[in-house]
């Protein structure tokens, strides 16, 4: 049995290129009073003393701002690293490279806390850890959520060749209740850890190359920002208290979003 008491040492990358065009300026757009990428500063934070965060940019405006937010900013991204086409595993393959030459340390996990899903609470993020950590088949543990309904019940597509609506998913067939149908998850994006080994080896696609358990959160808390609606939303959920934000307290309800809901 692997002992869980050992802690990983753990490289926690944030990355927040410069160059978004869903929402220009995202990473550092104010979010209940502090910059969207401070709240994943925030989280790391409180993940201990095995877990080293760094903030991966290629802009010198966007790494003032994680530094005044307490991040570290070892290097500037190379350009060609901050396109809209550069996959995240070549992003995380050079950050990882990067801070083992310049810490003189051999990582064993890497995680990835994308700036855009900032309702997230750190016990699910050390679950994710602990549980890579006691599961040594596994390459690395994702965030998952089941949405609030279910496609293989009610997804569709447009005929081929005709103006009707047919099954997107065959197992839906003759299905004629939800509660029939199997539960659906989805990877919502809210973390990833992965072993150090695999993303030094990882070409493009990780679910394809890697085998991965995963950690259960609330759809509630699953939220990623891509655009002007989508961040209104998460400042709606958090604002009412439905939706955790690391050192944030809505008036309207006291810790409600400082702590995981009672279970």
């Amino acid at each position: 049995m692997t002992d869980t008491s050992i802690r990983p040492r753990v490289l926690a990358v944030i990355p927040a290129r410069g160059g978004s065009k869903g929402l220009p300026g995202k990473n550092i757009r104010p979010l209940m009073g502090k910059p969207l990428l401070a709240h994943s500063v925030a989280l790391a934070a409180l993940l201990g003393d095995s877990v080293r965060c760094i903030v991966s940019t290629d802009d010198e405006t966007i790494a003032e701002t994680a530094r005044a937010a307490g991040a570290e900013v070892p290097f500037l991204r190379p350009a060609e690293l901050a396109s809209d086409t550069a996959p995240m595993s070549v992003v995380l393959r050079h950050a990882l490279a990067a801070m083992e030459e310049i810490d003189s340390v051999a990582y064993d996990m890497v995680l990835l806390l994308d700036p855009t899903s900032p309702t997230r609470t750190p016990e699910r993020v050390r679950e994710a850890i602990d549980a890579l950590v006691a599961t040594p088949e596994l390459d690395g543990v994702v965030a998952v959520s089941e949405p609030f309904f279910n496609p293989t019940w009610v997804g569709v597509r447009p005929e081929t060749d005709g103006p009707g609506l047919v099954r997107y998913f065959e197992e839906g067939t003759g299905v004629v209740r939800r509660q029939d149908v199997p539960r659906y998850m989805r990877i919502n994006g809210s973390f990833y850890v992965w072993r150090a080994d695999f993303i030094r080896r990882l070409e493009t696609s990780w679910f394809d190359e890697g085998r991965h358990g995963f950690v259960e959160i609330p759809e509630t808390h699953a939220f990623s920002i891509d655009d002007e609606h989508e961040f209104r939303l998460v400042e709606a959920v958090v604002g009412a208290g439905l939706a955790p934000l690391p050192g944030y307290q809505p008036d309207n309800a006291p810790g409600a979003a400082a702590t995981e809901p009672a279970k």
